[in-house]
């Protein structure tokens, strides 16, 4: 199928466990393939059927951003975060969150990344409503509220074009471009760790936060974007 990456890239891992040093080396493979990999984007958007079943599976974060899954499977999925082109940098992900699965992360368009880590402290800090996410059955996306913490950040990585960050499911963390303009990243996702994860929202903020819907003309839009941007730094 045109939705799965070449073997090139992302091959199946041999034990079948798409553990954290297989999937930093995926997303150094991108960054050391970039004409492998924007010969894959090409080929998805020529392919009506690709596109047509990316666009289902993907969508616009409420923080203004694409969460497109370019490919999915059991071992793993390969997805593009695309922060539109804009004259002010985009909040990100503003809330600190963690996974339920690890991911490696690599630059392909922008300046960067910025990221906070934090950690729950018992004094100081700053205050936080904590909620889980998958703690319902019956609305697996809803956030159930879960007490309050406090917040503490442990350090503030940047990545830059070109290099890779990897994440796993003890990390609480924020994301937002370093700069205004086009920036996108492509994030190699593991198989899920655990059951739930925590969202954290300043209190009096709202936990309603629905994603929008990604249209075809969107990830068409999206997609050759970043591939214009692919094809302009090699």
């Amino acid at each position: 199928m045109i939705d799965t990456p070449p073997s090139t890239l992302a091959a199946v891992p041999a034990d079948g466990d798409a553990d954290l040093p297989w999937l930093r080396a995926v997303a150094h493979r991108v960054q050391d393939s970039p004409g492998v990999f924007l010969s894959w984007l090409e080929e998805i958007l020529g392919d009506e059927e690709a596109v047509r079943a990316a666009a289902k599976r993907s969508y616009w974060h409420p923080n203004g951003f694409a969460k497109m899954v370019l490919h999915a499977s059991p071992d793993f999925r390969i997805r593009l975060h695309v922060w539109p082109e804009s004259e002010e940098p985009s909040r990100g992900e503003s809330n600190p969150h963690s996974h339920r699965w690890e991911f490696a992360s690599t630059i392909v368009a922008g300046e960067g990344l910025h990221m906070v880590e934090f950690h729950e402290t018992a004094d100081g800090g700053k205050p936080y409503d904590r909620y889980r996410y998958g703690a319902d059955p019956a609305n697996p996306a809803a956030l159930l509220a879960d007490g309050e913490a406090r917040l503490e950040v442990e350090k503030t990585p940047h990545v830059r074009l070109g290099e890779v960050y990897s994440c796993d499911t003890a990390v609480v963390h924020t994301v937002r471009p370093i700069a205004a303009g086009l920036t996108a990243t492509v994030v190699i996702q593991g198989p899920h760790r655990t059951g739930t994860t925590v969202v954290y929202c300043e209190p009096g903020e709202s936990d309603d936060q629905p994603n929008g819907e990604l249209t075809e003309t969107d990830f068409r839009d999206l997609v050759g974007a970043v591939a214009d941007a692919v094809a302009s730094c090699r």
